[in-house]
């Protein structure tokens, strides 16, 4: 065990923490403000990797894949808002997530009629297929890229929904729509676009996942519930809190998947931290969820309404 081993699972847990921003990013906004259980999010994330596999294969250009994989969520958000979301609103929790769970069956069995039961392989573009030096570390240079695209989109959300009049707007909507309506805002429309815009984030993650994880049916619900997880640990309705749940959760699963099992090896048997470990460790989000809802229910960092 020594510091380069340490800084490289650092790497990855920041790296699979941003990919997990891009997704709680949009699902924190529709479930925070407006009040929607979206179980069919993780879906969305699936969507968005085959689209960008679909293109790549189309067009070689692994460019023109992410911005497919951003428009075709973008446009199959807007869709699912306005043919079965938007009839939602007014109904309970439990009816949103049947209807979602019933949106994530469908999408399942629609990628295998259209792609097939198999995985779809994204490739690794050639210009970021190489490792980058990181104070004399080598890194592989698309999982930096990674990290760098999410920091954006993170740096953007806090941007727009801070200090834009569409994130006023947003944040007024969250705390009183129907005052919003009174003053002449579309708040349909409003929803609309937050619920696009979170499909197209989502997308966007499936995109940049593709090279490193295998694309197919079901990808999105186990995704899903991490998910889940970081935003209630960041506090509902927190595009901030979900940044930093997100890269808490990502280092502390990627840390306790890799040392666990190695300090259970210092004081039990090598069989036993073997099969104990990768056990333990899927359980330490979980773990970490139930001591922030005992001690701090609203979450770490709440929105500021």
């Amino acid at each position: 065990m020594n510091g380069t081993i340490v800084f490289a699972q650092l790497l990855n847990g920041l790296q699979y923490g941003v990919l997990l921003f891009l997704l709680a990013a949009g699902l924190t906004l529709v479930f925070g403000i407006m009040s929607f259980v979206n179980l069919a999010h993780g879906s969305l994330y699936m969507m968005g990797a085959y689209f960008a596999a679909s293109a790549f294969q189309f067009t070689g250009s692994f460019g023109l894949a992410v911005l497919a994989a951003m428009g075709g969520s973008l446009l199959l958000g807007l869709a699912l808002e306005f043919i079965a979301v938007a009839r939602l609103y007014r109904r309970d929790h439990l009816d949103h997530v049947l209807a979602t769970f019933g949106l994530v069956l469908f999408f399942n069995e629609l990628v295998r009629i259209v792609w097939g039961s198999q995985p779809v392989f994204l490739q690794v573009p050639e210009f970021l297929g190489g490792a980058i030096d990181i104070a004399g570390f080598t890194y592989p240079a698309y999982r930096f890229a990674i990290i760098v695209v999410g920091l954006l989109v993170a740096i953007g959300s806090w941007l727009l929904i801070n200090k834009t009049r569409v994130g006023m707007l947003i944040r007024a909507g969250a705390v009183n729509p129907a005052m919003v309506a009174a003053l002449g805002v579309n708040i349909r429309l409003l929803n609309a676009m937050l619920f696009a815009v979170g499909a197209m984030l989502a997308g966007l993650a499936g995109a940049m996942a593709g090279p490193i994880l295998s694309v197919q049916s079901g990808m999105g619900e186990s995704v899903l519930i991490t998910t889940l997880v970081v935003i209630v640990i960041g506090g509902i309705g927190s595009v901030t809190g979900a940044f930093y749940a997100a890269l808490i959760v990502g280092i502390v699963d990627t840390m306790g998947r890799v040392f666990l099992p190695f300090m259970l090896r210092q004081v039990t048997e090598r069989s036993f931290a073997d099969a104990a470990g990768p056990a333990l460790a899927s359980m330490l989000v979980y773990l970490l969820m139930a001591v922030v809802l005992a001690w701090r229910p609203q979450g770490l960092f709440p929105a500021n309404r």
